[in-house]
């Protein structure tokens, strides 16, 4: 059955990724406090090769890091300008980027067998499932076709100024998606100097969050927006 096209509140079209019919939810789970990055990595690597063998249910799971800096498939060592933080390769696509606490980073393990067996497709659900997010907070997210991740204008930093506020990297295993999206609540900004975020070099593309925007969003209702727009594009969670 066709899936009816989803409008936000701004009536901007989203592209719906609901899974077949009588599917069971998808699993939401939140950890407290900060997770180490190689466990998070071991997790969903074992977590994927369940969900695709029948095993195990499909499952976003928001967690916090401690500082530290992530390499993607195409990061350019180049890029690494101080490596304060320790650096973790990744099999993730993209480049390099920062997480840590003030971060909200949701591993997404879907199959997309059971949804839309896309990979572009997917992308942009996971930008439409930000730009939803962002919404709640009359914040509007903009996606790039030069630049990866969503962005909000800056008109207060000059002419043609954006901040990108959240990162999107993913990897997929036998059509079951790991790793996710990061959106910048309120983590520490100048911890993201260490590095030519996404590769982007360009003095008026920068980083922002939320609390940067002058918005006092705490952590649980970040958490809460991101449900619902989840809820909205890919259907429900347990």
């Amino acid at each position: 059955m066709p899936i009816a096209p989803v409008t936000s509140s701004r009536g901007e079209i989203m592209r719906p990724m609901a899974p077949v019919e009588d599917s069971p939810p998808v699993e939401w789970r939140i950890s407290e406090g900060l997770t180490a990055y190689a466990e998070a990595v071991a997790f969903m690597e074992a977590r994927a090769d369940a969900i695709a063998a029948g095993e195990a249910a499909e499952l976003v799971w928001l967690v916090e890091h401690p500082p530290l800096y992530t390499a993607g498939t195409s990061a350019q060592d180049g890029d690494l300008v101080d490596a304060r933080f320790p650096v973790h390769r990744t099999g993730r696509g993209g480049q390099f980027t920062y997480h840590g606490p003030g971060q909200r980073v949701a591993y997404v393990m879907l199959d997309l067998k059971r949804r839309t067996p896309d990979v572009r497709a997917f992308v942009a659900a996971l930008e439409d499932w930000i730009t939803a997010t962002l919404d709640a907070f009359n914040v509007r997210g903009q996606r790039r076709e030069d630049r990866v991740g969503v962005w909000v204008a800056r008109p207060d930093k000059g002419a043609g100024a954006e901040d990108k506020i959240a990162a999107i990297g993913i990897r997929l295993r036998r059509w079951v998606t790991f790793h996710g999206i990061s959106l910048n609540v309120e983590p520490d900004l100048d911890h993201f100097t260490g590095i030519v975020p996404c590769g982007i070099s360009v003095a008026r593309y920068g980083v922002t969050s939320l609390v940067d925007l002058g918005l006092p969003v705490t952590m649980p209702e970040a958490d809460s927006a991101l449900r619902a727009a989840f809820e909205t594009i890919f259907g429900p969670t347990v």
